[in-house]
C-alpha cells in the first residue's frame, strides 16, 4: 500500500534529512557560546552563534532542518521575548539554557512550546540528546510540510466533480447514495472515484480519509 505522501514526497523527505542541521546558539556569554559550539561541531551539525536575540534576528530563515539553544537571560531583548517573536518557526524547536532557572520561567517556556529548558552547567551529554530530539522534531515537522504541499498539489488537480465526489465519499455516503445526490448514474460515480483515487494517489478508503483530514476537506452532512 502507498502512503497518502507518496513517492515524491519520500524523495523530498529524503533530501531534508540528508541535510546538514544548523544549530543556531544565542548567549551573550562568549565563553558559553564557544563551548556549545565545539560540541556542536564534534556531533557533526552546522553551529551558528550570536550574543544577543536582535543579531539572530536579522539572520535569514533557513531551509532544512535546525533548532534554537537559546539563553534566558540576554540583554535588551530576552529569551522568553525571542521566543515570542518566533512563534511562527514551528520547524526551528527551541531548547532554553540559563544559570537562573526558576519554576515560573521553566514552565512559560514550555507552556510556548519549547523543547527543552536546561540550567547551567550544561552537561555535554544532556545538552547533545536535548539537540538530537529537538533536530528529529525540526525534521518531522519539514516532511509534514512537503506532504500536506504534495497532497494540496493532487487535490488542486481534481475535476469540481471529482472534488464534489471526493467530499462525498470521504463523508461516508455509498455510490449509489452519491449518485442520487449529484443525479449521475452509479457506473459514473464509481468513474470518478477512481480517478480521485489514482490522482491522490492512495489505494484505500481510510488513506483518502487521512488526506482529506490534512486537507480539512468539509464534510457533507447527510441521513
Amino acid at each position: 500500500m502507498s502512503s497518502p505522501g507518496g513517492a515524491g514526497t519520500e524523495s523530498r523527505t529524503a533530501m531534508t534529512a540528508r541535510v546538514t542541521p544548523v544549530v543556531f546558539v544565542v548567549d551573550d556569554d562568549v565563553s558559553v557560546r564557544e563551548s556549545v559550539e565545539l560540541l556542536i561541531r564534534s556531533a557533526g551539525w552546522h553551529p551558528e552563534t550570536f550574543a544577543s536575540a536582535e543579531d539572530f534576528l536579522a539572520r535569514s530563515r533557513i531551509d532544512g532542518p535546525s533548532c534554537l539553544v537559546l539563553d534566558v537571560t540576554l540583554p535588551n531583548l530576552n529569551g522568553l521575548d525571542l521566543q515570542k517573536r518566533i512563534t511562527d518557526r514551528p520547524d526551528m524547536p527551541i531548547i532554553f539554557i540559563t544559570g537562573y532557572g526558576d519554576v515560573p520561567t521553566t514552565v512559560r517556556a514550555m507552556k510556548a512550546g519549547a523543547a527543552e529548558f536546561l540550567t547551567k552547567p550544561l552537561a555535554d551529554e544532556v545538552l547533545r540528546q536535548a539537540i538530537t530530539q529537538a533536530i528529529d522534531r525540526s525534521r518531522a515537522h519539514l516532511a509534514q510540510v512537503v506532504e500536506l504541499r504534495e497532497i494540496r498539489h493532487r487535490h488542486e488537480s481534481l475535476t469540481p466533480r471529482q472534488r464534489e465526489i471526493m467530499e462525498l465519499v470521504v463523508s461516508g455516503l455509498l455510490n449509489k447514495q452519491i449518485g442520487a445526490e449529484l443525479g449521475i448514474s452509479e457506473i459514473t460515480v464509481k468513474a470518478h472515484r477512481g480517478q480521485v483515487m489514482r490522482k491522490m494517489r492512495v489505494d484505500s478508503l481510510a488513506d483518502l480519509v487521512r488526506v482529506a483530514t490534512a486537507l480539512d476537506v468539509p464534510l457533507v452532512a447527510h441521513d
